[in-house]
C-alpha cells in the first residue's frame, strides 16, 4: 500500500464527510442567523427560541436529502469494501 492510496483514502473520507454534514450545517447556520438578526431586531433575548426553528429545519433537510446522503454514504463504504484487498497488502 503506498503512500499516494492512503492519502487517497483519507481525502475521500473527509470529503465524503463533509459532503453529507454541509447540508445540515448550512441549514443550521442560516436558520440561526435568520432568528439572531430576528432578536436583534425585537430585542427579545430568549436563548431557547432559536432551539426549535433548528431542530425543525434540520429534521426537514434530513426527510428531504437523507436517501442521498445514504446513498453517497454506501457508495463510499463500497468503494472501500472493493479496495479492501489494495488496503490489506
Amino acid at each position: 500500500m503506498s503512500e499516494n492510496f492512503i492519502q487517497y483514502i483519507g481525502k475521500e473520507a473527509i470529503f465524503t464527510a463533509l459532503k453529507i454534514a454541509a447540508p445540515v450545517l448550512i441549514v443550521s447556520m442560516l436558520v440561526g442567523l435568520i432568528i439572531s438578526i430576528f432578536q436583534a431586531v425585537t430585542q427579545i433575548q430568549e436563548q431557547t427560541l432559536t432551539f426549535v426553528p433548528k431542530m425543525i429545519s434540520i429534521i426537514i433537510v434530513l426527510l428531504i436529502l437523507g436517501p442521498w446522503m445514504l446513498k453517497t454514504m454506501v457508495n463510499f463504504i463500497q468503494t472501500m469494501i472493493n479496495n479492501m484487498i489494495l488496503i490489506t497488502r
